[in-house]
């Protein structure tokens, strides 16, 4: 086997790995940019304040009216 078309092989497979390990760190950066979002809902309901209509919210429910 040529050695030039060995080395194309190794390099396309190194790129796959490292594509395919991009993918699992982007999603967990993700996952962690989301967890403060968790937290200050986790200390809204342990206020015992429950459910609130926000400005935002009431603008969600009249963009969602027939």
């Amino acid at each position: 086997m040529p050695e030039g078309k060995d080395r194309k092989a190794t390099g396309r497979r190194e790129f796959l790995k490292l594509a395919s390990l991009g993918t699992v760190v982007g999603g967990a950066s993700l996952l962690m940019q989301d967890a403060p979002a968790q937290a200050a809902a986790a200390e809204t309901a342990k206020d015992g304040k429950g459910y609130q209509e926000t400005p935002h919210v009431k603008a969600f429910y009249e963009s969602t009216r027939f």
